[in-house]
């Protein structure tokens, strides 16, 4: 039987002396619950520009990366999350955390908390408390900024800058992973208290967070891919970060993701995906 790391409970940042604890998720939380609601989660994509947004304002909705920004603009009444799983994010948009982030429900990885350490200490220091820790399954330390230094970090969590393969996990029950598909192997988890696979798009680990915090269902609205090399609603042609989704799709993200419609569809959980850009890329939703 294999031995799977344990991944620490807690992270901890010192930021101006002051030692700064966050927690990392676990679904058992009573305050992680959706309660069987129905979930939206928004992405980045140019088709966010004509969402109907005053039709999904009461919805339990989780954004990710720069769609925070569209609560600048509208009310939404139930906010369930926001993820950031990339430290580029936080060094190449600074602004959008500053502006827009207020003590939402904070879920991301312990890179790009490093980077918000330095980045962003203060939001740390006031909303710490409404943040957690998620942790990529086959390399826990996650996507790492292109810079920040990180030595002394990873040299104390040599063991959580390790990529395993996700064949290690095959027998986890937290996972379901696919060994078969040609190009790599491709995954979701269960329950992301125990980690969450990544398929090189951050709206995967927001879907896989939704599914852990106990939704009714899950609706994807501005996952695009196609026209992945067009700004992000969010952007301009002049401060458009690159994207990497191209390179990608077709090889991780549409594999992953009709993985997990198909698994979370077995669980009881339809996954939608509403972007008119996209729809027809995927199989089972």
């Amino acid at each position: 039987m294999a031995l799977y790391l344990r991944l620490p409970a807690t992270a901890r940042f010192n930021i101006d002396n002051e030692l700064i604890i966050i927690n990392a998720f676990n679904a058992n939380e009573p305050e992680q619950s959706l309660h069987g609601k129905d979930v939206n989660i928004i992405a980045s994509g140019p088709s966010i520009q004509q969402l109907p947004l005053a039709e999904l304002l009461d919805t339990p909705t989780i954004f990710v990366n720069g769609s925070i920004s569209l609560i600048g603009q509208h009310q939404f009444t139930d906010i369930a999350g926001y993820v950031i799983s990339d430290a580029r994010f936080i060094n190449h948009q600074p602004d959008i955390l500053q502006q827009y982030y207020t003590g939402q429900p904070l879920y991301a990885t312990l890179a790009v908390f490093e980077a918000m350490a330095t980045t962003h200490p203060d939001i740390m220091q006031t909303y710490h408390h409404a943040m957690r820790v998620l942790y990529p399954v086959d390399r826990p330390w996650g996507v790492k900024s292109n810079k920040l230094s990180f030595n002394k970090l990873i040299f104390k969590k040599k063991l959580l800058n390790k990529k395993m393969p996700l064949s290690y996990f095959i027998n986890n029950p937290n996972f379901i992973i696919d060994s078969d598909h040609k190009a790599a192997d491709i995954g979701v988890s269960l329950n992301i208290t125990h980690g969450f696979v990544e398929a090189g798009t951050v709206a995967y680990v927001a879907a896989q967070l939704a599914f852990s915090r106990q939704a009714a269902s899950i609706h994807l609205y501005g996952i695009d891919l196609l026209n992945s090399k067009q700004p992000r609603f969010y952007e301009n042609k002049n401060n458009s970060a690159p994207s990497m989704l191209s390179k990608v799709m077709n090889e991780r993200i549409i594999p992953s993701f009709n993985l997990l419609g198909r698994i979370y569809q077995s669980h009881g959980v339809p996954v939608v995906n509403h972007s008119p850009i996209s729809k027809s890329l995927f199989d089972t939703f």
